[in-house]
């Protein structure tokens, strides 16, 4: 038994020390900045969980300096694993995705994680100024019994961010209609990354439902400790670490082939001739289910050239292209007198938007403003 114990604390070793690699030269690789250095911190977090596990199995938190630091800076930080799993979702499948203010709000739950911290702070902040009595048994029966349940929130808000990233993953693919635009190897990863992650919260849980009944939790702890759960996430930091890292790379080098491929001036003016046509005589974009695939047919143009020309020379996405002009011609449609009766969606939907959230969106990162915004601005115009 001895052996296999050995053998299961290398494995937490070494994928911590592993993930602490990989995070590294995540963080300072110049190649898919943004997603690459959100995966790091999703990395590095469970990486630290590991690493505390260990530390514990080797009492190297019996120096003054070491337990100094467990008590007081939190190194299990689970909370934050579940924004950053959609985060790297949103950013490795859409290159203009940003953390925000309003996003780093998803957050603030780590307080979650650092209660048994505070509480150790509390109670050393209050023997010192003499408001309490230096007893520290009932804040470490309080702690413990925390740390128990602690777990049952922190599984919880993994488990619904990952239901958020399948659903955004689906619904992206719903929007494209099949046509990933030349996301398909980007898909196919971040498919792949939830489903291991979702499998880990089946293992987590298997492992959670007895270990939070007061009756059971020791008996787990003597019988099998937190191998596993601790082994698999091991392994997922392993898969994580070296599959993300190769991804990374791959697509990175797959912009800079795109990015270099070259075009004539002629096929350039041409192709954004055609495509203007399409959008002001054809008005393609009234069509809700406008997809590449269907310019390319109404142009004669290749989809490859098409998406070259929008991304290298009108820098902008397919998407971006085709809002530009619904955007318009619900600015024209509110400016005319006969359509101060109708509402905003229905106005929309006639524009060829087919969610009311994605036009409220796009017309606030186009105009930098709401659409009541506008429409109070075209009334005091008149």
């Amino acid at each position: 038994m001895g052996v296999f114990l050995s053998i299961f604390r290398t494995i937490i070793l070494f994928g911590a020390i592993q993930g602490f690699i990989i995070s590294s030269l995540l963080i300072f690789s110049k190649k898919n900045k943004r997603p690459n250095r959100i995966l790091a911190c999703l990395i590095v977090l469970i990486s630290l969980a590991c690493f505390n596990l260990y530390a514990e199995y080797k009492n190297w938190f019996g120096s003054d300096i070491l337990r100094v630091i467990a008590q007081f800076i939190p190194l299990i930080m689970v909370m934050p694993i579940g924004p950053l799993i959609l985060f790297y979702v949103k950013s490795s499948l859409d290159p203009n995705f940003r953390i925000r203010a309003k996003q780093r709000i998803q957050f603030l739950p780590v307080i979650i994680d650092m209660v048994p911290q505070l509480t150790a702070i509390l109670f050393v902040v209050g023997v010192i100024t003499g408001l309490l009595k230096n007893n520290p048994r009932p804040w470490g029966n309080f702690i413990d019994t925390y740390n128990v349940y602690a777990d049952i929130p922190r599984w919880i808000s993994a488990s619904f961010y990952l239901w958020l990233s399948a659903r955004y993953v689906s619904a992206l693919k719903k929007q494209y209609h099949g046509n990933l635009n030349g996301l398909t190897a980007s898909f196919g990863w971040i498919k792949e990354f939830i489903r291991i992650f979702m499998i880990f919260q089946a293992i987590w849980i298997l492992y959670l439902i007895p270990y939070v009944i007061p009756k059971y939790t020791d008996a787990i702890l003597d019988t099998v400790d937190w191998y596993p759960v601790y082994i698999p996430l091991a392994i997922l930091v392993y898969w994580l670490g070296i599959k993300g890292y190769v991804i990374s790379q791959q697509q990175a080098v797959k912009k800079i082939t795109v990015t270099n491929s070259s075009l004539s001036v002629t096929i350039v003016q041409e192709t954004v001739f055609l495509l203007h046509k399409a959008m002001q005589s054809d008005k393609l974009y009234l069509n809700p289910n406008l997809t590449l695939a269907l310019v390319s047919e109404n142009t004669s143009i290749p989809q490859k050239t098409i998406s070259a020309v929008l991304n290298q020379h009108l820098h902008k996405s397919f998407n971006e292209f085709i809002n530009e002009y619904r955007i318009e011609a619900f600015k024209a449609k509110i400016q005319a007198a006969d359509m101060n009766q109708f509402t905003f969606a229905g106005i929309a939907f006639e524009c060829g938007f087919n969610s009311q959230a994605t036009f409220q969106r796009t017309f606030k990162q186009i105009t930098g403003m709401s659409p009541s915004a506008f429409r109070n601005s075209v009334v005091q115009m008149h």
